[in-house]
């Protein structure tokens, strides 16, 4: 996470701006309709609507997660879902032996004060984390991971369905629906 826009040099602030200007447009949505369309199952647009059920019904769909985490990416804050994703396969692990090192990991990439990808957690939570961290457990990260799901639920989802990404996905598939109605009729 960012330590503070404030901290960085105006020059900096430019360029980050420039980047992602020039990142939304890799990042369009023609794009990852032509990748749903190689994807079996193909995306439907009922599925798609359904994403503005829940946020969980979002990150069900494993076409849904791919489309937030696409957003994400487009809004420089896709560190949050890798770390829910992190901690959700983090909480499926088998192995005692494994757990070490997996706990480790995250908290290194995601959690320490000098983490590549911070996660915006208070400091409470974070104490919590790190002393959670000196026998780690399969729930060690329960609560951070908790922290986040309610941060990507309140901003992120919302954002997302506000999105144009969003809007223009649920426009091409609807335009694609109406075809192949007018096809079959």
């Amino acid at each position: 996470m960012c330590r503070g826009l404030a901290a960085l040099p105006n020059t900096c602030l430019e360029r980050a701006k420039g980047l992602k200007a020039r990142m939304s447009s890799f990042l369009d949505w023609r794009l990852l309709c032509y990748a749903y369309k190689l994807r079996k199952p193909r995306l439907t647009l009922e599925e798609c609507l359904r994403w503005k059920e829940s946020f969980d019904k979002l990150l069900s769909s494993k076409h849904g997660l791919y489309a937030f985490r696409a957003f994400l990416v487009s809004e420089f804050s896709e560190e949050n879902i890798a770390f829910y994703l992190a901690c959700e396969d983090y909480r499926n692990t088998k192995s005692e032996a494994k757990l070490c090192s997996k706990a480790q990991r995250i908290y290194n990439e995601f959690i320490g004060s000098e983490a590549p990808r911070e996660v915006n957690i208070d400091h409470e939570t974070r104490d919590i984390t790190q002393a959670n961290m000196k026998s780690p457990t399969l729930t060690c990260f329960d609560l951070a991971q908790y922290r986040i799901y309610i941060l990507m639920e309140k901003d992120c989802y919302p954002r997302f369905l506000r999105s144009s990404a969003y809007r223009d996905l649920v426009s091409h598939l609807t335009k694609k629906n109406t075809k192949a109605a007018t096809k079959k009729a």
